[in-house]
């Protein structure tokens, strides 16, 4: 646990008591801090209540009698659509709102650092897909370096959960924009920009909104090295803004798939399969990314991009990197190869929630059995029609089932309605080399409580198969 330091004495009020919120809640008890808990959740409350903290309804003006701070859990709107109510009160009275990275930021660094040969590092990744899996490689690749390191954010442990840093340690956070937007404090030595699609836009405001959240991170945290994709616009401004005024362009990486990347800067990109590191208008190494099963498909390969970036900047030598990408096993839920069997492939991209997270698990096989439906997200899966060459069959779920099946009208495919009679039917039909793949480009809670959940029934379902 990462004691929070700053409010020793003084009432802080914790709204939201999952995960983060009651990690924060104990950080700050930690800390001599006196938590004041709310939830709108009775549940959470009885958790809290039985643990011994002080629960208020902080919706309620009394409840804000001595309050100086309200942390926030980052699911909890606080400017759009609409502020919660808890975060109006404590505008009203005079609180600032900060959430658990902020308080991370603040508390991390002690004077116990003093004694350290070699300073902690923190290192964090934002971006719109890819940052968990990049953020999972960063971590693997680092230990399999020899390196003491500890993951979490918005993946793994609550940042406030953490145990307290060591001399030389790592700590490797995966941060979305809900927790970059609202942190009063941000100071990572490394921070990562993977990408910007647009997503999340009625918490932002629009996809400005959505963009200065995650610029936040390094126009405020103000890294010593930013590693930044540049296949979007976005990326190509955020990295121009950073770089220095030199050829050198420190002290930004550019990262790429796709593209080679020219100039005398410091650049890393993947094309064809290879990823190559450029220096000063010279290539100082590359190795061959396609056999590495762990990191299938062109968006894997990006994220290679980025942690080999990392690992770059953190002295690491080319062959190291590459050792630690091949025993990579890849992130649980997503483009996770999970079995072969008679020589056909079963892959579960549950985490695929809309259709351009679903799009990169399409470019990355071939002769595919698509399992896909669940509740729809706006825009369907038209934008997936050119991509049909690489299905043999469609097998839909859940609600979106009907009205795929309305886009699907040329292209074979079956209204399978349950996820056991999808793997059924694509089992049936698969042949040795095709690929069964759950990319669903759906949300999952018309019949699944999370995307865990829906991809934890395919793993059961193929383990089943196997036997």
């Amino acid at each position: 646990m990462i004691p929070v330091r700053g409010y020793a004495g003084r009432k802080v009020a914790v709204l939201g008591l999952g995960r983060s919120g009651l990690a924060t809640a104990r950080a700050l008890a930690a800390g001599d801090a006196i938590p004041i808990c709310w939830d709108d959740g009775e549940a959470a409350r009885t958790v809290a209540h039985d643990e011994g903290f002080t629960v208020a309804d902080l919706s309620r003006d009394a409840a804000w009698d001595g309050i100086d701070a309200l942390i926030t859990s980052p699911g909890i709107p606080h400017l759009y659509p609409a502020p919660h109510p808890a975060i109006a009160k404590a505008w009203q009275n005079g609180a600032v709102v900060d959430n658990d990275i902020g308080l991370f930021f603040r508390s991390f660094a002690t004077q116990e650092w003093d004694e350290f040969e070699r300073a902690p590092r923190v290192i964090c990744i934002t971006g719109s897909n890819g940052k968990s899996t990049t953020t999972a490689l960063v971590a693997h690749v680092l230990r399999a370096a020899g390196m003491s390191v500890q993951m979490g954010g918005n993946i793994g442990r609550g940042v406030l959960d953490m145990d307290p840093a060591t001399d030389g340690g790592v700590v490797v956070l995966e941060l979305s924009s809900y927790q970059t937007e609202l942190a009063r404090a941000l100071s990572p030595d490394i921070a990562v920009f993977t990408n910007l699609t647009p997503d999340h836009l009625d918490r932002h405001g629009g996809m400005g909104g959505y963009f200065a959240a995650k610029r936040r991170l390094f126009a405020e945290g103000g890294p010593e090295r930013s590693i930044i994709g540049v296949d979007e616009v976005e990326g190509r401004y955020l990295a121009q803004q950073l770089r220095e005024e030199t050829a050198t362009g420190d002290p930004v990486i550019r990262v790429s798939s796709g593209q080679k990347l020219s100039g005398d800067g410091w650049s890393v990109f993947a094309r064809k399969g290879h990823l190559a590191e450029w220096r000063k208008g010279r290539q100082v190494a590359s190795f061959d990314l396609r056999e590495m099963a762990g990191l299938p498909g062109a968006h894997n390969h990006q994220n290679a991009c980025a942690a080999y970036a990392v690992g770059r900047s953190l002295g690491l030598g080319p062959r190291q990197i590459e050792t630690g990408m091949r025993s990579y096993p890849g992130l649980r839920h997503r483009c996770q190869v999970i079995a072969t069997i008679n020589g056909v492939r079963y892959v579960n991209d549950s985490k695929a929630t809309n259709a351009d997270a679903a799009e990169q698990a399409l470019r990355a096989f071939k002769n595919i059995h698509w399992i896909a439906g669940g509740v729809p997200k706006a825009g369907g899966i038209s934008s997936l029609i050119p991509l049909m060459d690489h299905v043999t069959s469609s097998y839909l779920i859940g609600e979106a089932a009907p009205a795929f099946a309305q886009d699907l009208t040329d292209f074979p495919h079956e209204i399978s309605g349950t996820m056991q009679q999808a793997v059924a039917s694509a089992h049936s039909a698969a042949q040795p080399g095709d690929t069964v793949l759950l990319a669903p480009a759906c949300a999952s809670f018309d019949q699944f409580p999370s995307f865990e959940a829906r991809g934890e029934m395919f793993e059961a379902l193929v383990a089943a198969l196997a036997g």
